[in-house]
Parts: C-alpha cells; sequence; structure tokens
C-alpha cells in the first residue's frame, strides 16, 4: 500500500509541474500538490523508507 502511495505522490508532484509550467491551471494543481506532500509525508512518518 505504502508503494502505491509513493507512486500516486510522484504521479501528482509531476501534474502539478506540468500544470504549473505549462498550463497554469490554478487552484486544482496546488490542491494535487497539497495531497502530494501529505502522501510523502504519511510515508515518512509511518517508517517505510524506499529501497
Amino acid at each position: 500500500m505504502s508503494g502505491l502511495l509513493y507512486t500516486i505522490a510522484v504521479i501528482l508532484v509531476i501534474a502539478w509541474a506540468i500544470g504549473y509550467l505549462g498550463f497554469h491551471a490554478g487552484g486544482l494543481i496546488h490542491i494535487l500538490l497539497v495531497i502530494a506532500i501529505i502522501a510523502v509525508l504519511l510515508r515518512i512518518i509511518s517508517g517505510n523508507r524506499p529501497v
């Protein structure tokens, strides 16, 4: 489950970067970024480290 969470976080960060730099989509992209950061923090707090 934590591997999936990390993958989703990476995808959301990439989507945010594309949206911010390319399309300036506004609030939706920033919400996605916040979700990605929360997912990464949950992974770090839970103690699961990537190999």
